[in-house]
């Protein structure tokens, strides 16, 4: 598998070491505060860096930010290509995605408040290499999982762009919920039995809808 997806933004840099200082204390700082608003100066004190070396490395706050997202979805982007080519059925395929997904979400809680920001706030080629090197391959991957399943029989007809959707929505919303009911009795964190009850919640929920009647693994 390679580690750069066809874009201008390399998936697994080989990025200095004050770069990656960085690009850890940002990633620290939001899932310390539940939320991407943190400051380049917040990121320089937490990594020992000199806030003018983010000009440095990457061009402005939103060049961190963008380099931040390459960095944390690299694995579960390059394995997409090499997981449609298992051969193995479409369902259990569907099965290490989804659990692939929630586990990357598990390690960064942030990363679709990242995106979101990333493809609405941020510059229009910030939106166009989010778009090229995260949403459009996974949706691609979608499309072609989601007909593989159905050209085999066993997934029922489902829109690609709607399974997006539900999926990643999903994903987010487990670990951003969760910090506001964490405030109610009885809702603790996410902790990694919990990341391992929603795989399997997430498994049954949607090859449920979408099964065909006596589907096996």
């Amino acid at each position: 598998m390679g580690s750069q997806l066809n874009t201008g933004v390399t998936l697994a840099p080989a990025r200095s070491s004050t770069a990656e200082k960085l690009l850890v204390a940002a990633s620290e700082l939001m899932i310390e505060r539940s939320s991407i608003e943190v400051s380049l100066s917040d990121i320089a004190q937490k990594s020992g860096v000199n806030a003018a070396l983010v000009k440095y490395h990457f061009g402005n706050k939103d060049g961190l930010l963008l380099g931040l997202l390459a960095r944390d979805a690299a694995t579960e982007m390059a394995q997409l290509e090499y997981l449609l080519a298992q051969p193995i059925r479409p369902t259990a395929k569907l099965k290490l995605h989804i659990a692939g997904i929630i586990r990357a979400y598990h390690q960064f809680p942030y990363m679709n408040r990242l995106i979101h920001y990333l493809l609405h706030e941020s510059s229009a080629e910030a939106a166009d290499e989010v778009s090229k090197f995260f949403v459009a391959p996974l949706l691609d991957f979608h499309r072609r999982l989601l007909a593989e399943g159905i050209k085999c029989g066993e997934f029922r007809k489902i829109d690609p762009v709607l399974f997006y959707t539900s999926l990643i929505g999903a994903c987010d919303h487990l670990f951003f919920a969760r910090h506001a009911m964490s405030r109610a009795t009885g809702v603790g964190p996410v902790t990694e039995e919990v990341c391992r009850q929603y795989i399997r919640h997430m498994e049954a929920l949607i090859c449920g809808g979408m099964l065909t009647t006596g589907t096996g693994e």
